[in-house]
């Protein structure tokens, strides 16, 4: 398995932007599709966005379509979330998560995802 970490959550005020980052180390030579989810207290977690292996194919959510924006670093071996136009409820914990299936973008089903990152918190003030 792949080890994900995330960084880059914290407070934000409606309307502004955070870049979200999810380092991946470990088995990096097998292919993986990468997710992003997120989750409140009390609600199932919800996929937000997707990226295919080779990065060609792309899921956003329609709540974030337009706003957000998924990309994958090569170099760096990192996959990022951008957020704009952030709403109070967008405020949540974000998950990285990969994908063995790498064939496929957008799964929804989170036990589908072989690999989670310890999550990172956003907060939205209005």
């Amino acid at each position: 398995q792949v080890r994900l970490v995330e960084s880059g959550g914290g407070l934000v005020q409606a309307g502004g932007s955070l870049r979200l980052s999810c380092a991946i180390s470990g088995l990096t030579s097998r292919r993986y599709a990468m997710a992003w989810f997120r989750q409140v207290p009390g609600k199932e977690r919800e996929l937000i966005a997707a990226l295919s292996d080779s990065g060609a194919f792309t899921y956003l959510a329609d709540a974030v379509k337009g706003r957000f924006a998924i990309s994958r670093d090569s170099v760096k071996n990192t996959v990022d979330l951008e957020m704009n136009s952030l709403k109070s409820e967008d405020a949540a914990t974000y998950y990285c998560a990969a994908d063995p299936q790498y064939w496929r973008v957008g799964a929804t089903d989170p036990s589908q995802y072989e690999s989670w990152g310890q999550g990172t918190q956003v907060f939205v003030s209005s």
